[in-house]
Order: structure tokens, then sequence, then C-alpha cells
């Protein structure tokens, strides 16, 4: 049993070019047979009739929303727009859609009968109050494939989460790349996984699309519930969606840890430079008179390393910092460093401004509004507390441990 649990979490991203969107869903599905509860489809969709008609305004309020310029009312686009309202299936909708309730009426000729027919079942304890069947006083499981009822249910709840559901009918050579990624995953939905495996799946996108996508799969999660693994070399889609991170290099893993943890504390030099754009800067040099130069800037490393200074004399030593925590100008418990601006780049919300002190370069991202001119000085501090310091032979963090 365990091994079908998990060969219904395994789907390729590649969809079946003759079939439908629709076909390309409830495919899978159609494969699945195994001890499920049996229900009575006619009974609990006569019980769902009974309720949406009894508020026969809500359905004209719908079919209103479906005619066209010359107020014609759009079967097709009626009969989805009636499944996704009511969260029915299409086999119920167009049943629906046949009271022709462009106009509210009084049903309650047409409730009566559906209700006494729930009502007998109800009565001889057919099913049970989910519409379960009963046989000899118990509900009933078999091993057993999906109905088309059932199936169809999935396939419009997963349709629903994706935002598909007027594509139903179209080839994937019919979509756009961004639509296409949604059937893929609405078919990785459909039959309830424990455990989505997803290897890069916004790689063949471009970047709007993967902007809308991330968000998109981050809103699915959270709807389904399901533990997701997301394989990705983009660090803004790890940092943007995930709850855990796994960092690995050349097969080994580096950190685990949350978005938070990995951005302020990284484990290691690899982790340090693979999170954050522009990357974190790296001082490298060997340990002298307890500092390290950044150019011609001396980094005192006694407000950072504390007691351990005199430990790291003589021993190389990474001294990192990222472009987003420096503060122009000269600040309070901070190294001040002075430089020489060799290029700026505007992006709008910030400025990257590249920086040179000797043979020493790095990044820095300072507000548009106060960019520096191109070849002008710049003095610019680093809060110590914004220091990360790597072992320069491990390039494992070394933990902080200020001076009181």
């Amino acid at each position: 049993a365990a091994s079908d649990v998990y060969k219904r979490q395994f789907q390729n991203y590649a969809l079946w070019p003759n079939m439908t969107v629709y076909q390309n869903i409830s495919f899978g599905l159609a494969n699945i047979k195994e001890e499920m509860p049996l229900y009575n489809f006619e009974i609990k969709n006569a019980a769902r009739l009974a309720e949406i008609l009894s508020r026969p305004e809500d359905v004209t309020k719908v079919l209103e929303e479906c005619r066209d310029k010359k107020g014609k009312l759009d079967e097709k686009k009626a009969i989805i727009k009636l499944i996704d309202a009511f969260t029915i299936s299409q086999y119920t909708a167009k049943k629906l859609f046949a009271y022709r309730l462009e106009k509210p009426r009084d049903m309650s000729g047409e409730i009566a009968p559906l209700k006494a027919k729930v009502e007998a079942a109800m009565a001889a304890k057919l099913v049970t109050k989910d519409f379960q069947v009963i046989r000899e006083g118990k509900p009933v499981t078999s091993v057993r494939k999906l109905t088309k009822e059932e199936i169809d249910l999935s396939v419009r709840r997963v349709a629903r989460i994706v935002k598909i559901s007027m594509f139903m009918d179209r080839y994937p050579a019919e979509l756009s790349g961004g639509q296409q990624q949604r059937v893929a995953i609405a078919r990785t939905l459909a039959p309830e996984p424990l455990v989505l495996f997803m290897d890069e799946p916004l790689s063949n996108l471009d970047a709007k699309q993967r902007v809308t996508m991330r968000s998109e799969i981050t809103q699915i999660h959270r709807e389904t519930g399901a533990t997701t693994i997301y394989v990705t070399h983009d660090q803004t889609e790890a940092m943007t969606m995930a709850d855990r991170i796994v960092v690995m290099k050349e097969g080994r893993i580096q950190q685990v840890g949350t978005p938070h943890e990995l951005y302020f504390h990284p484990a290691n030099v690899f982790v340090a430079g693979f999170i954050g754009e522009p990357p974190m800067n790296f001082v490298r040099g060997t340990v002298s008179g307890g500092s390290l130069f950044f150019g011609q800037n001396r980094l005192n490393l006694a407000p950072v390393l504390g007691s351990k200074t005199a430990a790291y004399e003589g021993k190389p030593l990474v001294f990192g910092f990222r472009p987003e925590s420096v503060q122009l100008g000269e600040q309070e418990n901070a190294y001040l460093l002075s430089c020489t601006v060799e290029l700026t780049e505007m992006l709008g919300d910030n400025t990257n401004v590249y920086i040179r002190s000797d043979s020493s370069q790095a990044i820095l991202k300072v507000d548009p509004h106060h960019t520096p001119e191109m070849d002008s000085q710049l003095l610019f501090s680093i809060p110590y507390e914004q220091v990360s310091l790597f072992d320069g032979e491990t390039e494992c963090a070394i933990p902080a441990e200020p001076i009181q």
C-alpha cells in the first residue's frame, strides 16, 4: 500500500500533446485503483441541487455574468462558472443549467422531489450523512476505481487552484508556457499526494512568468498542505518560497535552516556567497596585529572576535559583509572605510555601487537618492553586528564574541 502511495507522487512535467487539458489531468486519476469509501452520488447530488435551488437568485447572478455582447447566454461559459461558483461537477452543473434560471423564480416544486429522494435514502439508512453507502448497518469500502463524478470533481478542484478552468478543452500547444506549467502542477495535485517533488519547475519560463508562478506555487502549497520538496538553483526562489532550505554543494549538504537563518547566520563561505543578491562581499587575508585590511582600510577584529582575536593571529581569515548592510558616512559601533567609486548601477529601488581600495573590491547597495558620482571618494560604515567571520582554512563560520 505504501508503494502505491508513492507511485502517485511522481509526475513528469511534460504534457501529452494529443490530449486536452482535461484529459491530461484526469488520465492518472482513471488509473487509480485502491480501497476507498463507496458513495451514492445520485443522492449526494440531489441534496446539493436542492441546496443550490433554494437560492435561485445566486444561480441567476452567475448566469448573468455569462452573456456575450449581444446579451446571449454562453452555455459553455455558464457551465464552467456554475462548476466553480458552487463547487460541483460538470454533470451536476449541466443539470443545474437545465433549470433555466436566467431569471429567479420559485423552485419549491423542483426542490420537493429532490429532498424527498434524499430523505427516503436517509430514512432507509442507505447512506450516511456524507452519503457513503451503508450495507448491513455499516459504511461500505471497496477496492475500486474512481467514478466519473469523482474524477471530474478532482479535476475541477485543482483547476480552480491553479486557475485554468477556462482551458479544459484546449490542447497543450494552444497554451502559453505559464499555462502549460499550471496544467502540469494541476495534474500532480489531482491525486492529492502527501508529498510533491518539483525539479526546477520554473526554469523554462521568462522572468515575469517566474515571479507569477512563484507566488502561485506558494499559495498552492498553503491550500493543499502537501509537503513540497522543490529543487532549484535560483536562490530567490528558495528564499521566497521555502519554510526550510537545504543548501548543497557537489552532493554534500552545507546547511539546513530557515531563509532567515541562512541569510543572517550562514554556516560557511559557500552559503554566505550563495544567498543574497548581490552576494556577500569577502575580505580575505592573514590576521596581523589583530586586524585584516581592505585596501588601505584597517579592520580591527576585536569588536567582533572579542577574546578569540589573539587565537587567530597569523592565521587566514575571511571577513564578510553584505552589500545592503552598509551605511553611508560615519556611524557608531561600525567600521569606517574609505574607497573609490568605480561604477554605479541604478536599479530603481536601490543602486549597486562598485568600489575599490587598492586591489580590494566590493559592491554596496545604497539608496538611489544618495548615488555617489563615479570616480569619487566614498566613506561608508559596516556595523559590527552585520559582519560575518569565517575560518580561512575550513571556511566555516566563526561565532561572534563582541567585547562588552
